[in-house]
């Protein structure tokens, strides 16, 4: 196989791949961000502090991130048709990657989101700020570096699921490993498909290094966290109130 013949099948593999990773990627960050602040919050002394609710939480996530992602895809063909009237190409194998990572990134943020300064939340509490002022004021705020961190290591896990996805018609770059460098023994076209693979992997990790750098120092650069002012009347405006570092 020559290199036009690569790259003329490689370029919709590639596009397909971006495809599938993309979209499993915001669903699963709308999806996992509030499980996993579910968990904290739920927790002992969280602000919502439910035993019960955190336990069933806790081990619905602990089931999912135990289950391989060949054997997601399998069981879940049934609910994978019912969604995208389809259970090959990209649109389907989006279903089971979401539904893999959410778990996985839903942890990430719990433990992301653990390790907030307790006495920024106990100063929220304290000024009469509820559950959601400590959420959208503190915890998201102050937890946003280890948050993309997390995003990123979630992003590049899809990359490897995608091409996981491949084994059973799931599209993309991994498909074309399967029928290609594995049934047809083109061994070639298939490192050169891992090469890719490798160089997208660096350069989302190079990309979200730099994010987390840019965001870790403006925080600890004098970086300040808001937070709103209990109301002593009715009739007067909230204030801020600003709390360095």
């Amino acid at each position: 196989m020559t290199w036009d013949e690569m790259l003329e099948l490689m370029k919709p593999a590639t596009v397909e791949t971006f495809q599938m990773v993309g979209v499993a990627s915001v669903c699963t960050v709308l999806l996992g961000l509030p499980l996993g602040l579910l968990l904290v919050l739920t927790d002992r002394g969280g602000a919502l502090q439910n035993i019960p609710v955190n336990r069933v939480l806790g081990t619905v996530v602990n089931v999912g991130r135990s289950l391989p992602f060949i054997i997601l895809m399998v069981a879940l063909q049934g609910f994978t048709k019912a969604l995208t009237s389809t259970t090959i190409g990209w649109e389907a194998a989006t279903v089971p990657l979401t539904i893999g990572a959410i778990p996985f990134f839903a942890r990430l943020v719990e433990t992301s989101v653990r390790e907030v300064d307790g006495g920024l939340l106990e100063a929220v509490h304290a000024m009469g700020g509820g559950t959601w002022t400590s959420v959208r004021k503190v915890m998201l705020p102050e937890s946003l570096p280890a948050l993309v961190s997390s995003t990123v290591t979630t992003v590049i896990a899809l990359i490897g699921f995608s091409a996981m996805a491949g084994t059973v018609g799931g599209g993309g770059l991994g498909t074309l490993a399967v029928n290609y460098g594995y049934q047809r023994f083109e061994t070639t076209f298939m490192w050169v498909i891992v090469a890719e693979l490798v160089i997208i992997v660096m350069a989302i990790q190079l990309i979200g290094d730099l994010i987390v750098r840019r965001l870790a120092d403006r925080g600890g650069s004098g970086g300040k966290t808001r937070l709103l002012r209990p109301r002593d009347t009715p009739s007067e405006k909230d204030e801020e109130l600003v709390l360095p570092h």
